[in-house]
């Protein structure tokens, strides 16, 4: 299996507000950065955005370490997605998911790849989260 580094990162502003979404995915000393853009959006769809179009982007399964300044994605995915999963989409207080549209496309697009989820905190000279984070800025300002 190939072995793939993605660095991702989502937001906008105001939030919600038009919002951005940009991943930098590396694979064999190799690099492509990809990045959309949304005209009303919030920035916890953004960041769940950036994450599922990079794994969109891997034509074949992979080994994957993703990187995300996002606790809700990290946390999403490794500590809450099954039991949303198994009370039906419901928190553990009973209310909806929110952004269940994407963390279904998420969880389904994850499931070809091995994938380490890895946290890094945002804004504190991360290179490739800087980079990152430039591309969001970069691509909301564009529209």
């Amino acid at each position: 299996m190939k072995k793939v580094e993605i660095f991702t990162d989502g937001g906008c502003s105001p939030n919600p507000g038009p919002g951005a979404w940009a991943a930098l995915l590396r694979c064999a000393g190799k690099e492509r950065e990809i990045s959309g853009h949304v005209t009303e959006t919030t920035n916890n769809r953004m960041e769940l955005s950036a994450a599922l179009e990079a794994l969109k982007a891997l034509s074949q399964s992979c080994e994957v370490v993703l990187y995300t300044d996002s606790q809700y994605l990290k946390n999403g995915m490794t500590q809450w997605l099954a039991g949303w999963k198994k009370r039906g989409w419901r928190t553990a207080a009973g209310k909806a998911v929110l952004n269940q549209d994407l963390w279904e496309a998420l969880a389904l697009e994850a499931s070809r790849h091995t994938i380490v989820w890895q946290w890094v905190r945002g804004h504190c000279g991360h290179a490739e989260n800087e980079r990152v984070d430039a591309l969001v800025k970069a691509r909301r300002e564009q529209g």
